[in-house]
């Protein structure tokens, strides 16, 4: 009889900094980071307030592992 595992795990190695990856880009835009450390509008980045091009970045990064590992067919 075999066992089979969780689909919810990841089971490579890329799998999990995939996971890991994500699951850092997705914490950095949440409340406790977003409003305790990033809440300002000092400096203007590319013509943005420093929130708006943080998070703009926080997002790129998210999307970029999402990309990534499809493009591994994780």
């Amino acid at each position: 009889m075999t066992t089979r595992r969780s689909h919810y795990l990841p089971r490579t190695r890329n799998g999990r900094i995939a996971a890991i990856a994500f699951i850092v880009a997705m914490l950095l835009c949440q409340p406790p980071i977003v409003h305790g450390l990033m809440n300002r509008i000092e400096p203007w980045i590319f013509g943005m307030p420093f929130l708006f091009a943080y998070l703009l970045a926080v997002y790129f990064l998210g999307i970029a592992v999402l990309i990534w590992a499809a493009r591994k067919g994780l």
